[in-house]
């Protein structure tokens, strides 16, 4: 079959930076297989992306950095740098993307106009407070997403939002005012929406058109089981694992309190990658503790050595009491370890029906002694939590390879060019 012409819009795309980035290339690299594709890009991204030498000829760029440069140094002027603040990254990021959007209409409107393109698809931004020009002009069909956002900050954790600078939190549903943002749906022939907490804040009338759609995916080559022993088995000590930025909304401190406050876990070890504006507090109560023994800061490491860590963990404890996409627990499951997350956003949704350990979302304290709890309960239980992390570890393999997700996208294709029904059974139920 002839493989649809799709002009793929990822202003966010770079093989070198890191979470939304990332997974912006490696979708659209995975799409390269299954479609013929032509990438807009941001210009910033150019070094990277031809370094990579993978996309080699799919990909043009556009270069808004006119309006885009100085509003990036004004965002991280305003945000006191780039690891807190994500609402006021936001903000700052509306007019840029419009005129990305803006310039790459304009770059490939002849191509349009002839027919050039069966569809258009915007893969990056995925925050649906972002709108899209493509979407109200576009000739051809156009799909959005995989989006994903509109996760509140639970009521307990005020402190936490604080330290993130998160205050402009509460003026994110005026995006709906706001031009194109109506019509960024309306007119959209299909949205990819990760979650529960995506879906429920797009209008009701784009229902039907509405795909369950994780953003999120993996490289198998590289996050693996092989070789591992099953979780929790033979002789200690045993060895958990957090692995993300030491910043407040993750709570690396839950996991750390917890640990450290068990008799029971003593002969253990927590490994904790990652850093982040956290770390000195967080290495203050393991000193006060006296535990750095026991709990190992790693600092940052590479995608293959966090898959190595992940094969020799245990569990991967991950309190995160506000996250969006946690590609990082299917990562850890995929390299079979038990997974101890809280129950809310999309770490719920990826650990359900027996596929980790929930610790209900509470107040600091209570979910230190549930995570506490949880970590225990892997060494009173082994076998059990062991059937769990291979459970896991099949779901992940069944859905979120990066081949997997971009074939599953090639049969939303078929089905809009088609003229077809998105509503049964296409997204990730």
């Amino acid at each position: 079959m002839t493989k649809p012409r799709v002009l793929v819009l990822a202003e966010i795309c770079n093989p070198e930076w890191p979470s939304l980035p990332v997974v912006g290339y490696k979708y659209a690299r995975a799409l390269a297989a299954v479609a013929d594709i032509t990438i807009a890009t941001q210009i910033r991204n150019r070094p990277a992306i031809e370094a990579a030498g993978e996309l080699n000829g799919k990909v043009v760029y556009i270069d808004n950095e006119w309006i885009a440069a100085g509003m990036h140094r004004l965002s991280e002027i305003l945000r006191g740098g780039s690891e807190v603040a994500w609402s006021t990254h936001q903000i700052m990021a509306y007019l840029p993307y419009l005129e990305f959007e803006r310039r790459a209409l304009r770059r490939f409107r002849a191509e349009l106009d002839r027919g050039e393109f069966d569809l258009i698809h915007r893969i990056t931004p995925m925050s649906p407070a972002l709108p899209s020009i493509a979407a109200r002009h576009s000739p051809v069909p156009f799909v959005i997403g995989p989006l994903n956002g509109n996760l509140d900050w639970p009521r307990a954790f005020a402190a936490e939002q604080t330290r993130e600078r998160e205050g402009l939190r509460r003026l994110r549903n005026l995006y709906k005012l706001m031009p194109y943002a109506r019509s960024t749906f309306t007119k959209a022939a299909a949205i990819l929406a990760a979650f529960d907490h995506t879906i429920d804040d797009l209008p009701q009338k784009v229902g039907s058109r509405v795909v369950p759609f994780p953003e999120i995916g993996f490289d198998p080559a590289i996050f693996n089981a092989h070789g591992r022993r099953p979780p929790f088995s033979g002789e200690g000590p045993y060895r958990f694992l957090y692995a993300g930025r030491l910043v407040p909304y993750k709570v690396p401190e839950a996991a750390i309190r917890a640990f450290v406050g068990s008799e029971a876990l003593r002969p253990h070890r927590l490994h904790i990658v990652g850093d982040g504006p956290e770390e000195p507090r967080l290495r203050q109560i393991v000193a006060e503790a006296q535990a750095e023994d026991r709990v190992i800061f790693e600092g940052r490491k590479s995608q293959g050595e966090l898959a190595e860590m992940m094969r020799q963990s245990d569990a991967f404890v991950f309190p995160s009491i506000r996250e969006l996409g946690a590609g990082v627990v299917v990562e850890a499951m995929a390299c079979g370890a038990v997974c101890i997350v809280t129950a809310y956003g999309a770490p719920r949704d990826l650990t359900a029906n027996g596929r980790g350990v929930q610790v209900p979302l509470q107040p600091l304290d209570g979910l230190i002694a549930a995570n506490r709890t949880a970590m225990e309960s892997c060494l009173a239980d082994p076998a059990n939590h062991a059937a769990m992390a291979k459970t896991a570890h099949d779901y992940s393999m069944a859905y979120y390879p990066w081949d997997v997700k971009a074939e599953h996208t090639a049969r939303i294709y078929d089905i809009v060019l088609a003229g077809g029904s998105l509503s049964a059974g296409v997204g990730y139920r």
